[in-house]
């Protein structure tokens, strides 16, 4: 499914189709340059599991932030100073991805730890905007 954002409201009510359709254990591959969109889509998912307008920081400086939701524990890893795929292992990937839905930004940095099962957002800059293209 692809899907063309043409601002930042754009990504955001569809992040909120998109949290729709979860239904708990979900790992959720997000791939995109800096930039991209891939936190306020992340922030939109969660803040629509929660129905509410909670804050949503970023987890670059912290690599994981989690969320009590109605469809259980929401993991949002974001990889990106990651050094080597095993440090995933010392802030709990194993549990997150047994438990609850993960959203994990920067994923190639985790390498072949991250799951065939895996569904795929990808995030890439057109002449109209941004294109999501999901592939699970």
């Amino acid at each position: 499914m692809k899907y063309l954002s043409a601002c930042e409201a754009d990504t955001i009510r569809f992040a909120r189709q998109f949290a729709r359709t979860l239904k708990g254990h979900e790992i959720v591959a997000l791939n995109g340059t800096l930039g991209m969109g891939k936190t306020v889509f992340v922030r939109a998912v969660i803040q629509a599991l929660t129905n509410t307008e909670i804050e949503i920081p970023s987890p670059t400086f912290t690599l994981l932030q989690t969320y009590d939701t109605s469809k259980g524990t929401v993991y949002h890893f974001d990889f990106y100073r990651l050094k080597n795929p095993e440090e995933a292992y010392e802030i709990g990937i194993e549990d997150a991805f047994s438990d609850g839905i993960c959203f994990i930004e920067w994923p190639e940095k985790i390498g072949t730890l991250l799951p065939h099962k895996a569904i795929h957002i990808t995030f890439t800059n057109t002449s109209e905007g941004r294109q999501i293209e999901v592939k699970d």
